[in-house]
């Protein structure tokens, strides 16, 4: 039979087990958040002399730019900006329908890429009073690109306004055929395109996207179609930045660019394309 004392010391050293592991769980979450945008190209903190904060160079809590498709966003989207597009290379099979790309996901990495605004540039700077409508830079230490404070070895990509050698953003899936009201995109306008997946987000938002793990949920790591209401039916998938890019993940995946999927055996463009 064990004393008070020794009940009570053995109480305390599993108060202080469970304290422990806690503690390494904790440490365990922190270095899987730690392994996205942390120390990822997309973390500018270290391009900066006045803050070592990692998302207010696209976020805010407070003052962001509510007409952006994107949560919370902290830099001026781009207006009455021309974009070259693919389609303008008259490509005979490019047949989807175009929507605007200032209204889609698209904008928002563009606001950082098309390089006219320098990507230190924000709404609401940190700390107080730190916010102006206009934009203004954190610490003028990280130009637009190229060059005005960055240096050239980075990888950091101006894409510029002439998209015309790039993928095609702001696009029907397929040529058409999946909408709200046809959901199971069996006829698809284009054959030559898999089929994707459909659901609805818990706010009743469609969603498609292919669940290459079959557990019906939409992935991070899985190509996702973001839906628009200005192509041609009420709501339909399109193609944008992110269907192929997770602007989150970068350090802890070992392929390029930020790539939902691989691209090894060129699994990247056969998740859509049948070749």
């Amino acid at each position: 039979m064990k004393t008070r004392d020794e009940m009570s010391l053995l109480h305390k050293s599993v108060k202080s087990l469970c304290w422990s592991m806690m503690a390494l769980l904790a440490m365990a979450s922190s270095s899987v958040y730690a392994a996205t945008i942390v120390g990822s190209k997309h973390d500018l903190s270290p391009l900066t002399v006045n803050t070592d904060q990692v998302c207010v160079f696209c976020h805010t809590p407070h003052g962001s730019d509510n007409t952006a498709p994107v949560p919370l966003w902290n830099k001026n989207l781009p207006t009455g900006t021309v974009y070259t597009r693919y389609s303008s290379l008259n490509v005979s099979t490019f047949d989807g329908t175009e929507a605007p790309i200032n209204g889609g996901i698209s904008i928002a990495c563009l606001s950082c890429h098309d390089g006219a605004q320098a990507m230190d540039t924000v709404l609401n700077a940190p700390g107080s009073g730190g916010y102006n409508g206009a934009g203004s830079p954190i610490d003028g230490a990280i130009g637009s690109m190229p060059g005005d404070g960055i240096p050239l070895s980075l990888p950091i990509p101006n894409l510029g306004t002439d998209l015309s050698d790039d993928h095609p953003i702001a696009v029907q899936y397929a040529g058409g055929g999946c909408s709200d009201t046809v959901t199971t995109c069996t006829t698809l306008g284009d054959p030559d395109f898999n089929t994707p997946d459909y659901g609805t987000a818990s706010n009743g938002t469609d969603m498609w996207w292919f669940d290459t793990s079959a557990d019906g949920i939409r992935n991070k790591d899985e190509v996702q179609l973001y839906t628009r209401g200005d192509l041609v039916a009420a709501a339909e998938p399109s193609v944008e930045c992110a269907s192929c890019h997770d602007v989150h993940e970068g350090a802890s995946k070992p392929d390029v660019q930020f790539m939902r999927v691989s691209t090894a055996a060129s699994l990247i463009c056969t998740t859509c394309h049948v070749k």
